[in-house]
C-alpha cells in the first residue's frame, strides 16, 4: 500500500498541537496595517485553534497528523 500524500495547501497552513489539537494563524495582517490599531495588529500575532466544526475536514487533509 502505497503513502497517503497530504494536501499541501493544508499542511502549510495547519500545524498538530501535542494536544491534537489544530492551530492556525489569523487572518488580516498581511497588508492595509496603517489603518489598524496597535492593540489590534498586537493581538493578531497570536495563534488561534481550529474550531470543532472544521477539525474533521482538516485532519481528513493531514493523514498523519493525528
Amino acid at each position: 500500500m502505497p503513502k497517503m500524500k497530504s494536501k499541501r495547501g493544508a499542511a502549510k497552513r495547519f500545524k498538530v498541537r501535542g494536544s491534537g489539537s489544530i492551530k492556525r494563524a489569523g487572518a488580516y495582517k498581511r497588508h492595509i496595517l496603517t489603518k489598524k490599531t496597535t492593540k489590534r495588529k498586537r493581538q493578531m500575532r497570536r495563534r488561534s485553534g481550529v474550531d470543532a466544526t472544521n477539525t474533521a475536514a482538516i485532519r481528513s487533509m493531514l493523514p498523519y497528523s493525528s
